[in-house]
C-alpha cells in the first residue's frame, strides 16, 4: 500500500473533505532544509497576499550575493536599504532577530528537525517575532510534518467556515474546527493544504 493510500483511506471517509479532495491533483511534498530562509520568508509573508510577499521576497534577496541572506550580512544592512525593498520597521528588526538566532547554530535542520512539534514551537517562538502560526508553517511546509493543525490561520477558518457550513467565531468556533479535524488524525496537515487549495476554487 503506498503513502497516498494510507492518507486517502483517512480523509476521504470526512464526505466534505473527499468532495474538495477530488476536484484537486495529489499534493506533492514541500520538504526544505533551510529552516532560516523558510523563517525568513514566512516573517516577509505575514499579513501580505501571496503576490506582494513574492515581490518583497524577491528585491530581499536580491541585495545579496548568490541571493542568500547570510545573517552576518543581513545583520549589517542599514535599515534604509531593507524598507527599501518593502519591509516594515517591525519586519526587519524581526528578520535580524532569526539572523541572529541563525548565528547560534540552533536553526540546523538536523537539530530542528530532531524536535517533536510542540518542543519546536516552544524552540522557535524564543525568537521575538516568531509565533506560534509561523511555526506551524515551517511545520507543515519545510517539515513535512503530517499532523499539524493551525486552527488561527484566518485561510483554514473561511475554508472551513465555507465547507462545513460554521457561522461561529472565536472560541467557539476554534472549538468546531479541532472537533472537525480530529477525524482527520494523522493526516490533518494534508487535509489543511486541500481546505487552503479549495478557497482558490
Amino acid at each position: 500500500m503506498n503513502q497516498n493510500s494510507d492518507w486517502q483511506l483517512v480523509l476521504l471517509q470526512d464526505l466534505v473533505l473527499a468532495t474538495i479532495i477530488e476536484g484537486w491533483p495529489i499534493i506533492e511534498s514541500s520538504a526544505r532544509t533551510d529552516i532560516y530562509l523558510s523563517l525568513l520568508s514566512s516573517i516577509i509573508s505575514q499579513q501580505l497576499s501571496t503576490r506582494v510577499a513574492s515581490v518583497i521576497k524577491s528585491r530581499f534577496l536580491n541585495l545579496f550575493p548568490e541571493q542568500y541572506p547570510h545573517p552576518e550580512l543581513l545583520q549589517t544592512l542599514p535599515d534604509e536599504t531593507l524598507r527599501g525593498v518593502g519591509l516594515s520597521y517591525q519586519k526587519l528588526n524581526y528578520i535580524r532577530n532569526v539572523a541572529a538566532f541563525k548565528e547560534t547554530g540552533q536553526l540546523e535542520h538536523a537539530f530542528v528537525n530532531a524536535l517533536e512539534d510542540e518542543a519546536l514551537i516552544t524552540h522557535l517562538t524564543q525568537i521575538k517575532g516568531v509565533g506560534r502560526w509561523t511555526v506551524e508553517m515551517i511545520l507543515m511546509f519545510a517539515l513535512d510534518r503530517p499532523d499539524v493543525f493551525p486552527v488561527l490561520d484566518l485561510g483554514i477558518q473561511n475554508a472551513m467556515k465555507k465547507a462545513y457550513g460554521l457561522e461561529t467565531s472565536g472560541k467557539i468556533l476554534f472549538a468546531q474546527m479541532r472537533e472537525i479535524a480530529e477525524n482527520w488524525r494523522p493526516y490533518r496537515t494534508i487535509a489543511c493544504k486541500y481546505l487552503w487549495k479549495s478557497l482558490d476554487s
